[in-house]
């Protein structure tokens, strides 16, 4: 663009002149042959402004003895400068515009890494304007920008699989009930995926992003979210190349259940929540050593407020939330009939005369009452509570608020080998823990 700015925007001006010339022979054909001229033609440096006025709505371009300004307002005075002084956004504009109204009719134009040199807000309004000047030409773009490649939601996507310096693997990434972009950027991706609970900057994301460093980790929000994408994404046959799992909570979650997951490569931690991985008594070991406390004291004193203050005092709300889990699961995973509402009535009732309440009951008591038993362990296998990890930290002479801070910035520290060995097990054996 450096050295060819000035060219291409003569070469627009030279078009201009050839539009107006073509113009005006077709005024004198008319007026020598007695019928009415044609209106006045809409030249290519007019739909230049155009373009430029729907991107900059705030400057006007001007074309003035040969030459183009940017002219704005401001404190009620009028301003210009010229296309030497414009910023390199606008510059792009205005040569990228320049350069596809000057290209001949019925042309391809293939536009390399479009996303160089313009602002995200500007790529794909820019470009989509492009095309509706030039609808006789065929758009091919090159890019690693998968959000620019997502927001062309009409046109047809090539993936280059892989390239070994002489051959070409290239697929159309087709259907898939992955959204889009995401779809996208998984393909954009070498590494295995990494489908997890939790946004962006939730413990979730974080704390899996130092214990899996080898995998493209993408929060999905809801455990629901993570099922639904592994599960799309297993059956893209396209990408059976790439590892893909996902890891959930345990949650209240049955052993049939857990079992069922693994069938799709998604997998469940060893403790109720991610929250309880901060407070195994390995990883409790580690923070009082770092703080200079006596270990032994802090984990006892832990175990006590965890089981004595939280967990006795929750149980039966624990264990009321667990039963309504189990109902859950067996209506969502029963098949009802569509086929008429005889059979679907049919099937409803034997779906409700095969639950049994007082077993389901009996059986989660059992769970929660062995666990308060056994003691910490357990109960942290058992426990759905997502506010103890942010009430612990004064055991080591912390905020509350600082402690999961506090154990993320060690895991990525000096502390990291030691932190990891001491979750490892708590973790799915099934996904591997790549080699840093």
């Amino acid at each position: 663009m450096i050295d060819d700015f000035e060219n291409v925007l003569s070469a627009l001006i030279a078009l201009r002149h050839r539009e107006t010339e073509e113009y005006f022979t077709k005024c004198q054909q008319a007026q020598e042959e007695g019928y009415q001229k044609p209106d006045i033609s809409f030249t290519s440096i007019d739909k230049l402004m155009l373009i430029w006025k729907e991107l900059f709505p705030q400057r006007d371009l001007r074309y003035r003895d040969s030459k183009f300004f940017a002219a704005f307002e401001k404190d009620g005075i009028e301003q210009e400068y010229s296309a030497t002084q414009m910023s390199d956004g606008e510059r792009s504009v205005l040569y990228l515009s320049a350069q596809v109204l000057c290209v001949p009719e019925r042309k391809i134009l293939i536009i390399d890494e479009p996303e160089i040199h313009l602002h995200r807000s500007l790529i794909n309004r820019l470009w989509v304007i492009l095309e509706q000047f030039r609808p006789d030409c065929l758009f091919i773009y090159i890019t690693h920008d998968t959000q620019f490649a997502a927001m062309h939601s009409h046109a047809e996507k090539i993936w280059i699989r892989e390239f070994d310096g002489e051959n070409w693997k290239i697929a159309q990434p087709g259907h898939s009930e992955l959204p889009e972009d995401l779809l996208l950027d998984i393909l954009g991706n070498r590494n295995p995926v990494l489908f997890v609970e939790g946004e962006k900057n939730s413990y979730d994301t974080k704390l899996y992003t130092y214990l899996y460093p080898q995998y493209y980790v993408i929060p999905c929000g809801s455990c629901s979210q993570v099922i639904a994408r592994t599960k799309a994404f297993q059956n893209i046959k396209s990408l059976h190349h790439c590892d893909v799992y996902g890891i959930i909570d345990r949650d209240y979650r049955s052993e049939y259940e857990i079992a069922k997951y693994k069938e799709n490569k998604i997998y469940t931690i060893e403790v109720s929540e991610v929250e309880n991985l901060f407070l195994i008594d390995g990883l409790l070991k580690i923070i009082a050593e770092h703080m200079a406390i006596e270990p032994n004291t802090a984990i006892s004193a832990i175990h006590s407020y965890v089981i004595e203050e939280r967990f006795k005092k929750q149980i039966q709300t624990q264990i009321c939330q667990s039963v309504v889990a189990q109902l859950k699961y067996q209506l969502n995973s029963a098949e009802i009939s569509k086929t008429n509402e005889q059979e679907a009535k049919r099937s409803l009732d034997n779906i409700l005369a095969n639950i049994d309440f007082e077993k389901i009951k009996k059986e989660q008591e059992k769970i929660f009452n062995d666990a308060l038993a056994e003691g910490y362990a357990s109960v942290l296998k058992v426990f759905n509570e997502k506010g103890i990890v942010k009430s612990v930290g004064h055991f080591f002479g912390i905020e509350n608020k600082n402690f999961c801070q506090l154990v993320l910035g060690l895991l990525n520290g000096e502390k990291r080998e030691a932190i990891i060995s001491v979750i490892k097990p708590y973790l799915p054996m099934e996904i591997p823990l790549y080699d840093n």
